[in-house]
């Protein structure tokens, strides 16, 4: 038996409910857990200045 609820004007059923929870919370932790964006290294030379000016 599926409870309905009433949503912006809407019935919605509690499966669909708990399948957006579930959803999203995989999502969430599937990005927080992608990492950050990697750096590229290299792409200019290091400074090595032997004078002062």
């Amino acid at each position: 038996m599926v409870v309905m609820y009433n949503i912006m004007g809407r019935q919605v059923g509690s499966h669909y409910l708990a399948l957006g929870i579930l959803t999203s919370l995989f999502a969430g932790i599937g990005y927080a857990s992608s990492g950050g964006a990697k750096k590229v290294t290299g792409s200019t030379p290091p400074i090595n200045a032997s004078s002062k000016d």
